[in-house]
């Protein structure tokens, strides 16, 4: 393996302040190799001050909102440019300070210009598995699929990358130079890193960074889904959770572990090989706690004809929503509405409703949850009053993982690169803009200022189409997590929104409009 550190031109200055079903080819196993050097962060780096990051998170907050805050109102829709990297984009780009930061499937980390697109540094951190060494798969090569995390306590970007050898490698590099920092390879739990791939957005909470692990496309293998705790110093004893199932069970929805008050962090799992009727921890939403350990458990009734049929939970994040509640929608295409504090076990939750067959990452602004379906267009969702009811559709053909923020909902096409710009009351088309190239399945956009920007088959594009009106100052803001404390029914009250002011917005416009 090895590592380069690329500069276009000086370096910028930095203002301080997804497993499927499906068949795969065959392939003998390449010759294993060794593990990198293990490089830890050293006590004391994170002292000097970091910048501020809009968007340091798959779906900007802990909790996976997508709800961009702070950003003008949109109209008119153009591409404002459109960077060529040396792979595909999985994983949505971060943005950090006036930086927008990519990660590669050649497993490169990319610091992009925010206004122009232009590479301030690139750091090559490994080499990618071809699928030709893989026993089944869709991604070729496969490095870097899930979205990094940016810690601004230490400065660094944390990514894992999947290299030759079957490894998984988390790194954590400087978000000024791109310097590596931290270096450490991921023994997975189940032991079979040959059939495990690392697709969800990482997590960072109680000082850890947290790294979920399904299968390939295909579901080869006897591997199982598990979540690994790595210290942020890189440094120290792993943790983790495996799925008690004989085999499957992957944690492989995009937006990654998604974190409610207390550091519970919600996962969902896909389904298992379990062929008896006791249930074995598959098809579910998971709770666990900082530590790992499981503290609570929602399974459908149906879970068993699920795993038979392939119908599990797992293509979706758990949907926490701003009235205290979780929405959990997977391949079935049945919606279940639950308490997070009581989730309920086999048959537990509050109530559910027939929605769609969902893939990718929803967002959640308030107590509406934006789903990624399938077919007949994307899901507007109310969840208000211990109900489950449809607002609107998107676009039919519009597949992607959908966010919010400028008075819209955004989703993509990632067949066609089609984008729209949808009304939020009405699900109605304002405007639509082709891409001039194809996406990522689940492809997602990252949002703040006057821009938003999505991973691409080749690289990044940057779509701009603020209306004048109040700016931002020049300055995205920063990040920064609003908890509600528990109601006194015991139902939790979680995450609004991540706030560049002191008050939580919950719900339609925010600040000066994208």
């Amino acid at each position: 393996m090895w590592r380069r550190v690329a500069f276009a031109g000086a370096v910028l200055e930095v203002l301080a302040g997804a497993s499927c079903s499906g068949p795969g080819p065959g392939a003998a196993p390449a010759q294993p190799s060794p593990a990198p050097p293990e490089i830890t962060l050293s006590q004391g780096a994170g002292g000097t001050a970091h910048p501020n990051a809009a968007w340091p998170t798959f779906g900007r907050d802990a909790a996976r909102t997508g709800v961009a805050v702070g950003v003008r109102t949109a109209g008119r829709l153009s591409i404002a440019w459109q960077a060529s990297l040396d792979g595909a984009v999985y994983g949505q780009p971060l943005l950090i300070g006036r930086l927008v930061i990519a990660a590669t499937e050649h497993d490169s980390i990319y610091a992009l210009d925010a206004s122009t697109g232009h590479v301030a540094w690139r750091t090559h951190v490994g080499t990618p598995v071809p699928m030709s060494a893989l026993p089944c798969g869709n991604i070729d090569p496969l490095g870097i699929t899930g979205t990094p995390i940016y810690d601004r306590g230490n400065g660094l970007v944390y990514a894992v990358a999947e290299t030759s050898g079957y490894h998984h490698v988390l790194v954590g590099v400087s978000v000024t130079n791109g310097a590596v920092r931290v270096e450490r390879d991921i023994p997975t739990p189940d032991g079979q890193p040959r059939y495990d791939q690392q697709r969800p957005a990482l997590a960072i909470e109680d000082g850890r960074v947290y790294v979920a692990f399904g299968g390939l496309y295909g579901d080869c293998g006897p591997y199982r889904g598990s979540v690994v705790g790595v210290p942020l110093s890189g440094g120290g004893p792993i943790i983790s959770y495996v799925v008690p199932t004989a085999r499957e069970g992957a944690i492989w929805g995009t937006a990654g572990p998604v974190t409610g008050p207390g550091g519970t962090l919600y996962v969902s799992v896909g389904n298992g090989s379990v062929t008896s009727t006791h249930f074995d921890g598959s098809d579910s939403v998971t709770a666990l706690s900082p530590a790992l350990r499981r503290t609570g458990i929602f399974a459908p009734a149906t879970w068993l004809a699920d795993n038979r049929g392939d119908l599990d939970l797992g293509s979706t994040q758990p949907a926490l929503a701003g009235n205290g509640m979780l929405l959990a929608l997977g391949k079935s295409g049945t919606a279940y509405l639950l308490n997070p504090a009581r989730l309920g076990g086999v048959g537990g939750q509050v109530a559910q409703a027939q929605v769609c067959q969902a893939f990718g990452a929803a967002a959640v602004d308030g107590s509406t949850v934006y789903e990624p379906c399938e077919g007949g267009g994307m899901a507007a969702i109310s969840v208000s009053g211990g109900q489950i009811r449809v607002l609107w559709r998107g676009p039919a053909n519009a597949w992607g993982s959908p966010v919010a923020g400028g008075g819209a909902v955004w989703v993509a096409d990632w067949s066609t690169g089609q984008l729209y710009e949808l009304n939020p009351a009405t699900g109605a088309v304002r405007y639509s803009l082709s891409l001039g190239t194809t996406l990522p399945h689940f492809a997602s956009l990252s949002m703040s200022g006057r821009h938003a920007f999505i991973g691409t088959d080749n690289g990044v594009t940057a779509v701009a189409g603020a209306l004048p009106g109040a700016s931002s100052g020049g300055r995205w803001p920063a990040a920064r997590p609003q908890f509600s404390p528990p109601a006194a029914n015991g139902v939790m009250a979680v995450v609004r929104c991540w706030c560049s002011g002191g008050a939580a917005a919950s719900g339609g416009r925010r600040g000066a409009g994208w």
